[in-house]
């Protein structure tokens, strides 16, 4: 009896045993098919980086379908295939041989810690006014070899803002040499970088000063970068690519330890391919800096800029189009094409719930077509005081420039290197340099300035008719970013359309053409100070009923082939 028992017993163990194998053989077999199509589905689910959103790559990142130093190494090689070889495309200046490293670091603070914001790993490239730390392994130029090997003691406000939230700072982007600050040159010159072009059409105008960074956001050299307006640096660059651009209000971001124009018109601002990223990158990049004095003039709170990201936000509100700011006779001959262009963009307003009050001008628009005089005096007395403090404030320069005047002299001696042929004007480096500090005419002209351009200007346009915000094609068609330089007022430009395929070739330089086939234009909604939360909302319901980035790609040879596919998993 007890031998049958144990015979019974046993015979229920092996069942059991036999059963628990099977149950933990299907439940292995269960996993490795769940693992092997997570992995099959995350890998052939890769962003296309042509287009990849931040938070299409954090989703990446979270998931686990690449890391950061993935990343860098993607973007890394796409810079490769497109900056000095193929279309020569000349928008990247130097990378950051730490940006691995910092890759490495965050994605190991990800796993452990989880992630800091919307950046964090996320890499980014940065117009290179904008200063970094010399230990990190990168230069603060300006695009200019006056500065090479230059150190400074701290990074910029906005770059302590970017690493605080956890972004990369991939390198720097080539631009117009001291942001078109130097005299009679091609946009997107500097002696370092070379010609930068657009990458919509060979050799095309990238327009400046910010073209570095708008042709490499335009392409996916990197999902974020940062741009600086003194006057139509950020606008025109994202209209003639095909992005999004974002000219903070005087004071909104932190210009501490960015190389200078003008404090009362200098602002750093972001340029991606859409508003949902460049709300990102707002909402970080802004807020107060003791460094900058005029960031005390912002409200005390930064709104997080995603919660404007809304597809009604055109309905009800009033738009105006101030019409005699850009319509005359001339413009309308040059480009009727833009003009036709922004009347169906007029119309797409109207049906997405707006009033459009039409016209709307500017009162003082008459005096804004001739501020240029104005508004250069300004600059030059600013520029002079400023880049001699900049120069002032180096810890070392090797070069021995310590002083405009310095530089002035140094490109005169390096004419090999700062003056080729058809780069040869230091024109406005010169005027500046004339100049006597702020006197009384100083104070005048930009009493004036800020009267045409706000007082007189934006604002009597808004309040007299009740409006939320003004429209008219992005830089390099119009007057569009005057009157906001001028007032310190923000503007958010989203694309508007491409020249036809049949658009005559203009030279408009000895390296570039303007217009030309399939070159992109923009659209800029303009506001009152600090009115970008109101900016960006108007701004996304039309970027988001047209979704016109999205009709046209760049030329073939300008696209760069390396995607993560090709880098996750290879050594």
């Amino acid at each position: 009896m007890a031998d049958s028992k144990h015979s019974h017993l046993h015979s229920e163990a092996e069942k059991v045993w036999c059963i628990s194998i099977i149950a933990l053989t299907v439940l292995v077999c269960w996993r490795f098919t769940q693992a092997l199509s997570f992995n099959f589905t995350s890998r052939g689910a890769f962003p296309d980086l042509y287009e990849a959103s931040v938070l299409e790559l954090q989703k990446g990142l979270d998931e686990g379908q690449f890391s950061s130093v993935d990343l860098v190494k993607t973007y890394f090689a796409r810079i490769e295939e497109v900056n000095l070889q193929g279309p020569a495309l000349c928008a990247i200046l130097e990378l950051n041989p730490s940006s691995l490293s910092q890759a490495a670091a965050l994605d190991k603070e990800r796993k452990l810690k989880g992630k800091r914001s919307l950046l964090h790993g996320i890499p980014v490239l940065i117009k290179d006014i904008i200063a970094t730390v010399s230990s990190e392994g990168m230069n603060t130029t300006a695009g200019s070899f006056g500065l090479l090997g230059s150190a400074v003691s701290k990074d910029a406000g906005v770059v302590k803002r970017l690493r605080k939230a956890g972004a990369i700072i991939l390198g720097k982007t080539n631009l117009s040499e001291f942001s078109d600050f130097r005299g009679n040159l091609t946009s997107g010159w500097s002696a370092r970088g070379g010609q930068c072009t657009g990458a919509y059409f060979p050799h095309a105008d990238p327009c400046g000063s910010s073209a570095g960074s708008a042709v490499a956001a335009s392409i996916g050299l990197a999902a974020v970068t940062l741009g600086s307006e003194t006057d139509g640096s950020i606008t025109c660059p994202a209209g003639n690519n095909n992005l999004v651009g974002i000219e903070p209000t005087l004071g909104l971001t932190s210009r501490a330890g960015v190389i200078p124009i003008s404090e009362h018109q200098d602002t750093i601002g972001p340029i991606t391919r859409s508003l949902a990223d460049a709300a990102i990158v707002l909402s970080i990049i802004s807020g107060r800096d003791p460094a900058d004095n005029y960031t005390f003039a912002q409200p005390p709170v930064v709104p997080d800029y995603t919660n404007a990201l809304r597809k009604n936000s055109l309905k009800g509100k009033r738009i105006g189009v101030p019409r005699r700011v850009f319509m005359d006779n001339s413009i309308d001959t040059r480009d009727p094409y833009v003009v036709s262009a922004f009347e169906r963009a007029i119309e797409t307003i109207k049906r997405l719930g707006a009033t459009v009050v039409d016209p709307a001008d500017l009162p003082s628009a008459d005096e804004i077509a001739l501020a240029f005089p104005n508004e250069t005096l300004v600059c030059a007395v600013d520029f002079k005081i400023q880049i001699n403090a900049y120069f002032n404030s180096l810890l070392t320069n090797p070069t021995g420039v310590r002083s405009l005047a310095d530089l002035i002299t140094f490109n005169d001696a390096h004419p090999h290197i700062e003056k080729p042929d058809n780069f040869t004007s230091q024109s406005t480096l010169i005027i500046s340099e004339t100049t006597n500090g702020r006197n009384a005419t100083f104070f005048k002209t930009l009493a004036y300035n800020k009267e045409i351009g706000a007082t007189r200007g934006i604002d009597a346009a808004l309040d007299e008719r009740m409006l939320d915000a003004l429209v008219l094609p992005a830089a390099g068609y119009s007057l569009a970013t005057t009157p906001a330089a001028l007032a310190g007022y923000p503007i958010v430009t989203v694309p508007l359309g491409f020249y036809p395929s049949t658009q005559p070739i203009r030279q408009a330089g000895p390296l570039t053409f303007y217009p030309a086939p399939g070159i992109p234009f923009g659209l800029s909604f303009i506001g009152t100070a600090f009115s970008e939360f109101e900016l960006i909302g108007i701004a996304y319901a039309y970027e988001q009923r047209t979704k016109t980035r999205l009709t046209r790609r760049a030329f073939e040879a300008a696209i760069p082939k390396t995607q993560l596919k090709d880098v996750v998993g290879k050594h």
